[in-house]
């Protein structure tokens, strides 16, 4: 691999090679991470709506959001018909700005369980559960992710079903230190939810070093796999 090629790997922006057919040539280490949680077909649709009318270099300042990555412009660029690039240029995300969790080691289950026994109390709503069961224990605050869980449950409780989703987050990680750890995520969804509450949720994540992302019917808290 040359330096510049070498340059190209290890950026911390996500850059993508497609054919005319949109099947992928080449791809940085980032854009692996990216893709994650993109289809690559929506990339490549991007990059065709934004490249320059002629063979060229053109360079777009738009906010794109794919999961728990944000960026705020793209570069495409091409020179023939065959092949097409884009770069995309990231916000900073939050493992630049968070600390590594702290805490001891709990079994994640557990605490969903806890947490479902004692809002489902007195209460109508349906609480499903869809948990990938291979998730280890792993170092949190509890007492603080605790208060996370029983408010993202109080946020929805004027809906009929809540569903708590348990999943790993394939081809991404974070950063702490150096140090690479994979994610998972715990996922509430149901009809609506109460958004007063958003603000809230954001907050109590960030204690615990987390990161919380709150949309119209859904709220997805990201957790690195730390073990030890």
């Amino acid at each position: 691999m040359t330096f510049d090629q070498q340059w190209i790997e290890y950026d911390f922006n996500p850059f993508i090679l497609f054919n005319a057919s949109g099947k992928i040539i080449s791809l940085n280490t980032e854009a692996q991470y990216l893709l994650g949680a993109a289809d690559s077909s929506v990339i490549y649709k991007i990059a065709m709506a934004n490249a320059s009318a002629t063979f060229g270099f053109k360079t777009t300042f738009m906010d794109l959001e794919f999961g728990r990555f944000k960026f705020f412009g793209i570069t495409i660029g091409y020179e023939d018909e065959e092949q097409i690039g884009i770069r995309l240029y990231q916000l900073p995300s939050f493992q630049f700005t968070k600390q590594k969790p702290q805490g001891n080691l709990v079994n994640i289950y557990t605490l969903i369980d806890l947490c479902i026994s004692s809002n489902s109390i007195g209460s109508p709503v349906k609480y499903l559960k869809d948990l990938d069961p291979s998730i280890p224990e792993i170092r949190l605050h509890a007492e603080i992710f605790i208060k996370l869980l029983n408010k993202t449950y109080l946020a929805f409780n004027d809906n009929e079903t809540v569903l708590t989703r348990l999943f790993f987050r394939i081809g991404e990680h974070i950063k702490y230190e150096g140090q690479k750890y994979s994610l998972f995520a715990i996922e509430f969804s149901a009809q609506n939810m109460n958004r007063k509450y958003s603000s809230e949720l954001i907050r109590l994540a960030e204690e615990n070093n987390l990161y919380c992302d709150v949309r119209e019917s859904k709220v997805t808290i990201n957790i690195p796999m730390i073990t030890k």
